[in-house]
């Protein structure tokens, strides 16, 4: 028991200073931004068109390979595909900490959004299933809120170390954290053959015992290692239950509201009150701290008494008071405002996640 909490420990080390480096640069990435495509003006459509088409590709290519990788980690293990993101993450950085001219910036997209779908959505999943992998199940939610923290820790980290660097020592100081991230899990973490270890049971019980036809056991599956499922397949997982065709519904709806705002959000603050990189992370400050408290401390006092499905009425309420506040914002303050209203808005995913996996398990 002790091994394994001291692996998650090593496990927790490398979370933090991954998200050290992925957020730090998340307060200046505007400026430098505006600087390359638009230098001195603060409006620029042409930062908007490419940052809403590099989070379009990259949603759509994680889409597809996110999948593919967790499946290459029940064959190959956690801490194998973990290292493909924490390395692949450092490219787009060391561009950036390396030059920030407009050439550089747009070999500093092109790595960025091509990295993205690996080490966005891979690292969290992967990490997950690696604690998964160590934690029975009894105390695997518990784990899973001690992860997001510390993710959520890194976050605050990054953005706190943002607020005190300039623009250009900010890249450098991230792309060290990223170093330092995929060298401690190269060098510390403990690999896990849980997932290939029930892999191989499974093929072996598949050629044993063939698979039978009842009901009870089509419960939705992903495809066995081969190539990247096929739309049809994808569509088939989300139809396969109707509780988890609604749960995607209102996430794909909530996300698509909330990629749209973060997309065009820090531009139009820029033009419209002349935001700076500290200004930048006082903001994401409020939101990280806020959203963390939100989660370790109004979701467990709430849930019990609302219930997950009214708890997420309540937040997807808060989500559109959130953006609807920054759209009239008439002052540079009221953003602040509208940040504070995170401690809502942040609850829609926990909510979707816990309601989704109580009747999951209530229909078996």
């Amino acid at each position: 028991m002790k091994e394994a909490a001291a692996e998650l420990g090593h496990l927790l080390v490398f979370a933090f200073l991954f998200c050290v480096g992925a957020f730090m640069v998340a307060p200046v990435i505007t400026d430098v931004t505006m600087a390359a495509l638009c230098p001195g003006q603060d409006q620029c459509s042409l930062a908007i068109y490419l940052t809403g088409l590099q989070q379009a590709i990259t949603g759509l290519g994680a889409l597809v390979v996110t999948p593919v990788i967790g499946n290459l980690s029940d064959r190959y293990g956690r801490k194998a595909l973990l290292a493909l993101p924490a390395t692949l993450s450092i490219v787009p950085l060391a561009i950036m900490a390396f030059n920030q001219t407009r050439p550089y910036f747009y070999a500093f997209y092109i790595a960025k959004t091509l990295t993205a779908m690996v080490s966005e959505g891979a690292m969290m999943c992967l990490s997950l299933a690696y604690v998964a992998d160590k934690v029975p199940e009894g105390r695997r939610a518990a784990a899973f809120g001690v992860f997001s923290g510390v993710c959520t820790a890194g976050f605050v980290g990054g953005t706190i170390a943002a607020r005190f660097l300039s623009v250009s020592s900010t890249f450098q100081v991230a792309t060290l954290a990223s170093v330092a991230a995929a060298v401690y899990l190269r060098a510390f973490v403990q690999e896990t053959d849980r997932g290939a270890s029930l892999l191989r049971e499974e093929e072996a019980s598949r050629l044993l015992f063939p698979p039978s036809s009842s009901p009870e056991e089509a419960s939705p599956r992903l495809p066995p290692l081969r190539k990247a499922p096929s739309l049809l397949e994808m569509a088939t997982l989300l139809t396969s239950s109707s509780t988890f065709t609604r749960a995607a519904v209102v996430t794909f709806f909530h996300g698509l509201g909330e990629t749209g705002l973060q997309t065009a959000l820090l531009y139009f603050l820029k033009a419209q009150f002349h935001y700076t990189k500290n200004q930048y992370a006082n903001l994401l400050l409020i939101i990280g701290i806020t959203g963390s408290f939100s989660q370790l401390t109004v979701m467990p006092l709430l849930a019990p008494k609302l219930g997950e499905q009214k708890l997420l009425v309540v937040a997807l309420t808060g989500s559109c008071v959130h953006g609807f506040l920054y759209s009239i914002a008439w002052s540079f303050w009221v953003p602040y405002l509208a940040a504070s209203c995170v401690i809502l808005s942040i609850l829609v995913g926990p909510c979707v996640n816990k309601e989704h996996c109580i009747k999951k398990s209530r229909a078996f």
